[in-house]
């Protein structure tokens, strides 16, 4: 079993023992007392105060006191650290629990004979008893990114008899490094820790009992957490439902950038609870930059290389912003199924991938359920629109779910976006009715604009803004808004035309419409019926 850890900075003896007790409380299994930003150096009430952690512990634990070199706080005498690791494993007399683990860099552990003596005696101390024994976890943290010697380093974590556990920790620059990071466990053939630091490190830390990783790290609250990308123990336990996680837990996520900001987990993983499914969701960011054909690169890339692993298992997607064109980009290459909504709209948001038994790739599908759910959501908001101007806002992927949509109800459109030559790109692609204008015709009745930007989404661009400015003089009646924006649920622009009396809308409606149709596609049977509605009214809710 993947061992749950919370780990503790230490500041106050009493507080982190009483987060200890909270740790216990909320399901982890023990708890990291990082005392590097208390001990600065030999000082007697200081030790005797971290002598109090492991025998006061509610939880078994480990104690760290990490060198600044490796991101932690410890920049003093090496020779105080050492000796306040030799008491930590041999201080204690009977009844009393010494620290289950010590964790120690590698870089260190080389560097010093002095301190491989010592700790050595900690651990191997003749007067504990066998279950009471503490242990010595080896590690190597690498804040910045992978480390070039990456497996010359592993290779000396390994030749470490003296180590009961190894750590790798290392900043995870794409979902790629996270895949080898998994990967790791397996090829030592050993207790190991292998874990990514930061946003495309958290596969890493909750697929963590799919690749027989000794332990996981996750905070008490979301504050408090020690590396970048740690989630907390409620999300973790709860959300992710890790304890349930083994090999053939299936994985879907949401590819994005960013995808910080997207309910989706919420929905699906709870969706996988209720029905029983052994399927994980998660955020997968895979990074876009200003080059278009750089993003479409490493959205290819990566991917290709989560369908091709075969030990993720790796069975479907959401796809979002700015990714959904790509997706039809890449299936069209590589000669994947696509329906006809995507195939006609160059765009697509569901990915689905289906195994043999044994894991290998059977087929793959892309569809677009944006385009169908957006649709029915205007017409749920405005009835009747044929012969009636529907103004979209925006011209990518998302705007052409919202042409189609408002073409397939009957309705003339004008595509209304800051680079024109976009939008007029986007209007000669789909064909049909449809104008290119700076601003919405307010001379003319409108029977709905949709704004298809992620303008007014929560850490989307310019927070706080409109993607188009509402006029004061209108033609009558006033014009139906539909935001797709959806976090946060009533947007900027969402809000302004319902003080002016207008019928407006954001994008829970369409989000819920299109994540059910997703679901049904991955699973082949429906949601539990109103329980998508519940979560995004009450996110929080338990599985």
């Amino acid at each position: 079993m993947t061992l749950v850890c919370v780990p503790l900075l230490v500041h106050d003896i009493d507080a982190a023992l009483a987060d200890a007790a909270a740790a216990r409380a909320a399901g982890a299994d023990l708890v990291e007392f990082r005392i590097d930003e208390l001990f600065a150096g030999h000082d007697p009430l200081t030790e005797a105060q971290v002598l109090r952690l492991p025998v006061e512990s509610p939880l078994p634990c480990v104690v760290t006191c990490r060198a600044s070199a490796e991101g932690g706080g410890y920049d003093g005498p090496e020779a105080d650290r050492v000796a306040l690791y030799e008491r930590l494993g041999n201080a204690f007399g009977p009844g009393e629990a010494p620290p289950r683990f010590l964790d120690l860099e590698l870089a260190s552990w080389e560097r010093s004979a002095n301190l491989r003596q010592k700790v050595r005696l900690a651990i191997d101390h003749p007067e504990q008893q066998r279950d009471l024994k503490t242990s010595l976890i080896l590690s190597m943290h690498d804040f910045q990114g992978r480390p070039a010697d990456l497996h010359r380093r592993v290779a000396r974590l390994a030749a470490e008899a003296d180590a009961a556990v190894v750590k790798v920790a290392y900043r995870a620059r794409s979902l790629r490094d996270a895949i080898e990071i998994l990967d790791l466990p397996a090829m030592l053939r050993r207790p190991m820790i292998a874990l990514g630091i930061g946003e495309f490190g958290l596969m890493t830390r909750v697929l963590a009992p799919k690749f027989g990783g000794f332990l996981t790290f996750a905070s008490l609250r979301p504050a408090a957490a020690t590396a970048p990308g740690q989630p907390t123990i409620a999300d973790l336990l709860g959300l992710y439902r890790f304890r349930e996680i083994g090999p053939g837990t299936a994985l879907y996520g949401v590819i994005g950038w960013p995808v910080g900001h997207s309910r989706s987990p919420v929905l699906h993983n709870r969706g996988f609870a209720h029905a029983a499914i052994d399927a994980v969701y998660l955020p997968l960011p895979i990074a876009a930059g200003d080059d278009p054909e750089a993003a479409y690169l490493s959205f290819k890339a990566t991917v290709l290389e989560l369908i091709a692993h075969k030990g993720l298992g790796f069975r479907g997607a959401s796809v979002t912003l700015p990714h959904k064109e790509s997706l039809v980009r890449l299936a069209l290459e590589q000669g994947w199924a696509l329906d006809g909504v995507s195939a006609a709209l160059g765009a697509a948001n569901t990915l689905k991938i289906q195994r043999t038994p044994s894991g290998e790739v059977a087929s793959v599908a892309v569809f677009n359920t944006d385009a169908p759910a957006l649709r029915d959501e205007l017409s749920a908001l405005c009835g009747t629109l044929r012969g009636r101007t529907v103004v979209v806002v925006g011209a990518g992927g998302t705007a052409r779910a919202a042409v189609w949509a408002a073409q397939d109800l009957g309705a003339p459109v004008v595509i209304v976006n800051r680079t024109e030559s976009h939008a007029r790109a986007l209007a000669a692609s789909i064909g049909g009715d449809i104008r290119v204008a700076s601003a919405p015709p307010w001379d003319q009745p409108i029977g709905a604009i949709i704004n298809a930007t992620p303008v007014g989404m929560a850490g989307g661009p310019a927070p706080g803004s409109l993607p188009v400015e509402l006029a004061d003089n209108i033609a009558a009646p006033p014009p139906a808004i539909l935001d797709t924006v959806y976090n946060p649920a009533i947007t900027p622009l969402v809000s302004l035309a319902r003080s002016r009396g207008w019928p407006a809308s954001g994008g829970m409606g369409m989000f819920v419409r299109q994540a059910r149709a997703q679901f049904r596609h991955w699973t082949g049977s429906e949601a539990p019926t109103g329980l998508f509605e519940s979560l995004l009214e009450s996110p929080d809710a338990a599985p």
